[in-house]
């Protein structure tokens, strides 16, 4: 008798879990519908302008010599420039190429490029760019091209190893002209996005050259791969962070959890999307707590609406960190950046989220050097004027449906 009882309450159980589940993943698709509908509205009412541009700024860090750009008509310019005058090699990694102008001026001074003797490798996503016509993408016979899929053919090895998109944005000239950061290939993020990317001219470039080959050599015959070159320094001031999923490979979690906590001073960052795991939030509320001034710039309004929905949620933890939450209000700013204490930096493809730090292919240069910090925040305190600061009172009297939308959310932070 008390077997069956015990299996009329294991089974009392489950159907009670069965529908609390029903339940959440009904009120989590009305919140997703809304959301929608909210952003369409938005998209459409948005009047069209373009990103502040604080400028470029450069830095000499060892024998290297770093430019940052916060203008992307300025960026494409001197990568063009670069590839125009390429004489023995280009590599390049990218995320979304979108098929209008801007597009394809690269595609073209590429094909250029291959046509004169350049030897030219191209890795671009396939799912980033699914909306696009594979008929853009006209490469020359001489171009070296690799359009990663989203789901390779060894999935079932180990899903994890093979279905990460790529996300990185590299480009490497000669390898002596590098290029690395949040910026896409396209007309939109020209003018309209806040982004930043950074341009090294001389050694450091090897790191970005070796990152690009490392996902260009993967499973590929000796005599199709990348060749190695040696690096010029064993000791650069300026290294390479670049996650490889096929190898389970994600180093970029660590150089931010690691800087942050040796933080005595400040951390600035700056990342479109934040959702944090849970040990990367401790080392921001804990830096916080031993008087170091953390701030977080992030966008008022993002191109993914749920996405700043599941980051709201981690709102009023920061705040009662007395953490400073700064809502980019100017534009969409897509940069990935942090500086901390005058004397760390880094900029990259990675934003603070779960995808990027334990899922995709991904690049972030860490430079550690004091002339290259204060000119990052430079950019940061300009970009800080187009911000609004978020205060604790306001975002305590939010509207009730507000708290539930970022609690039924919440289950979604490990897949956004």
């Amino acid at each position: 008798m008390h077997v069956v009882m015990e299996i009329r309450h294991r089974r009392m159980l489950l159907k009670a879990a069965g529908a609390g589940a029903a339940a959440l993943v009904g009120a989590q698709a009305a919140v997703i519908a809304s959301l929608a509908g909210l952003d369409w509205w938005k998209h459409r009412n948005r009047k069209v302008r373009d990103a502040p541009r604080p400028g470029t700024f450069t830095a000499q860090v060892q024998d290297s010599e770093l430019s940052i750009y916060t203008s992307g008509e300025a960026l494409y310019e001197d990568q063009l420039k670069a590839i125009d005058g390429a004489q023995t090699s280009i590599h390049m990694e990218t995320f979304i190429w979108k098929n209008d102008e801007v597009g394809q001026r690269f595609l073209d001074a590429l094909n250029a490029a291959a046509e004169r003797g350049v030897a030219v490798f191209v890795i671009y996503d396939g799912f980033a760019n699914l909306v696009i016509p594979n008929s853009f993408y006209r490469f020359s016979d001489k171009v070296n091209v690799f359009r990663m899929p989203a789901v390779r053919r060894k999935w079932w090895r180990g899903p994890l190893r093979y279905t990460g998109v790529n996300h990185s944005k590299i480009l490497v000239v000669d390898d002596n002209i590098g290029f690395v950061g949040g910026y896409n290939i396209g007309s939109l993020y020209a003018s309209q996005w806040r982004d930043t990317h950074v341009r090294e001219v001389g050694p450091a470039v090897w790191g970005l050259r070796n990152s690009i080959a490392q996902v260009w050599n993967e499973d590929r015959h000796p005599r199709e791969q990348i060749e190695w070159v040696p690096p010029q320094n064993w000791d650069p001031e300026v290294r390479v962070a670049a996650n490889l999923p096929v190898q389970l490979v994600y180093p970029i979690r660590y150089l931010y959890m690691s800087a942050i906590e040796r933080a005595t001073d400040h951390i600035w960052i700056t990342t479109p999307y934040f959702i944090p795991d849970q040990q990367i939030l401790d080392a921001l509320v804990d830096a916080s707590k031993r008087g170091v001034d953390v701030r977080v710039m992030v966008p008022k309004d993002s191109n993914h609406i749920l996405a700043d929905w599941v980051s709201r949620g981690f709102y009023g933890q920061l705040l009662d960190a007395d953490i400073t939450i700064l809502l980019y209000a100017a534009a969409m700013i897509h940069a990935k950046t942090a500086t901390i204490d005058g004397e760390w930096s880094t900029v990259g493809t990675a934003n603070i989220d779960r995808l990027s730090l334990s899922f995709n292919y991904e690049t972030n240069v860490e430079i550690v050097d004091p002339d290259f910090a204060a000119e990052m925040e430079k950019v940061f305190e300009a970009d800080s004027e187009h911000c609004e600061i978020l205060s604790s009172p306001r975002w305590r009297d939010r509207h009730p449906m507000a708290r539930f939308a970022e609690t039924v959310l919440i289950p979604l932070r490990p897949i956004l």
